[in-house]
């Protein structure tokens, strides 16, 4: 079994490696190691199907997440019909298959320690 050596890294949000910008929202990114560590964040009036949609080209959002929920309330619809909403304090771990939008008018920030590498790339 092959392991990957993990070394010493230290970055933060307030200087990211790369920001990706969406209708109502982006995507700040910080590289580390063999990963990639997001910090989403979506503003009221957000949905996936509207404003990442067009940008993903899938029929629904197919990055799958593991998430923790530090503002705002976000409803999550998974294709198989199962509804919730999280909120502060919350972890969700999404397979792919989903939408979500912004429920109230407070923005949600998330942090995504899984599939943020892709979310809302272009190209």
């Amino acid at each position: 079994m092959q392991q990957t050596q993990q070394r010493t890294e230290h970055k933060t949000f307030a200087a990211p490696d790369e920001v990706r910008e969406f209708p109502n929202g982006r995507a700040e990114l910080l590289h580390m190691g063999d990963g990639t560590v997001g910090l989403l964040r979506f503003e009221p009036g957000w949905r996936w199907s509207k404003d990442v949609k067009p940008i993903a080209g899938t029929a629904s959002c197919e990055a799958p997440h593991f998430q923790y929920h530090l503002s705002g309330r976000i409803a999550i619809k998974m294709d198989d019909g199962t509804e919730f909403i999280a909120g502060p304090g919350d972890v969700t771990s999404l397979p792919s298959g989903h939408d979500a939008w912004v429920v109230g008018d407070e923005p949600v920030v998330v942090v995504d320690w899984y599939g943020a590498s892709n979310y809302a790339r272009t190209g």
